[in-house]
């Protein structure tokens, strides 16, 4: 019986219920799969760095200098992050035509596509904020009333009541905000582009941003009515009554200035 037995049991046999158990385990795909999800996203992001890399030799290294270090032309751009670069070159400030006391919004040269690939690079120079999502600065779940309460402690002194900009000194001004991508607002509080402070997480909270963004969706939106006309700018009922006192009376009085005029030439005719 013993050799029956013997002659019964394949050599292989064990090798044969190894590998299946490694197949019911997952274990064979372990083996044989290839690179795994981790892999391919580090692989896809050094290829972005590169091609950011080259992007930005042609671009930008000329005032910026070749590792981003900066120079007497431009800042050096270690550790400003992600966000920094999209809303630079997203809102077409960078590359910069000409230096001045405030670079304008311009059309966009860069594809979003190459503006990841340069945000990827600068990203590689040293940590800074990153690019927001969707989540961060779309409306669901934002209160419009605490964001026009933010907005006004924290933005109306340059901005305006409700973001049509201001004067500033020096040939310096606060942008108007209306039509601005909520993502490039976001970034512009993430990381106080030129003259504007810097609102970290600290300072102005995720929702606290979130809030402030339905704020200025709200009262620049297409829907939002002025019912007391001519809105100069938000700037309230008090600076546009002036408005009206002084643009108005001093209009009556030119009027009344030429009647006179005209009334004394004609009685010497």
């Amino acid at each position: 019986m013993k050799k029956l037995s013997a002659r019964r049991r394949h050599p292989m046999a064990a090798l044969v219920v190894l590998l299946l158990a490694l197949a019911c385990t997952g274990g064979l795909y372990a083996v044989f799969a290839p690179a795994s999800k981790a892999q391919a996203d580090d692989t896809a992001q050094s290829l972005a760095i590169d091609e950011g890399k080259k992007l930005y030799a042609v671009g930008c290294a000329s005032c910026h200098g070749t590792g981003g270090q900066g120079t007497t032309d431009g800042p050096s751009l270690v550790g400003v992050g992600a966000a920094a670069v999209d809303f630079q070159v997203g809102t077409g400030r960078m590359p910069a035509q000409q230096p001045g006391a405030q670079i304008p919004k311009k059309k966009v040269v860069y594809t979003q596509a190459e503006i990841d690939q340069l945000a990827a690079y600068i990203s590689s120079l040293g940590a800074g904020p990153s690019v927001p999502t969707k989540a961060q600065y779309g409306p669901d779940g934002a209160d419009i009333a605490k964001g026009g309460e933010l907005f006004r402690t924290n933005c109306a002194q340059c901005h305006n009541f409700t973001g049509k900009g201001g004067a500033l000194t020096h040939g310096k001004y606060a942008p108007n905000l209306d039509g601005v991508a909520p993502k490039h607002i976001y970034e512009a509080m993430q990381t106080g582009p030129q003259n504007m402070p810097s609102f970290p997480d600290t300072t102005l909270s995720e929702q606290n941003k979130k809030d402030i963004i339905a704020y200025l969706n709200a009262v620049n939106g297409d829907d939002t009515e002025s019912p007391g006309g001519l809105e100069l700018g938000g700037l309230g009922p008090v600076s546009e009554g002036l408005f009206a006192w002084i643009f108005g009376l001093g209009a009556l009085i030119a009027v009344a200035v030429w009647v006179a005029a005209r009334t004394a030439k004609a009685k010497k005719s």
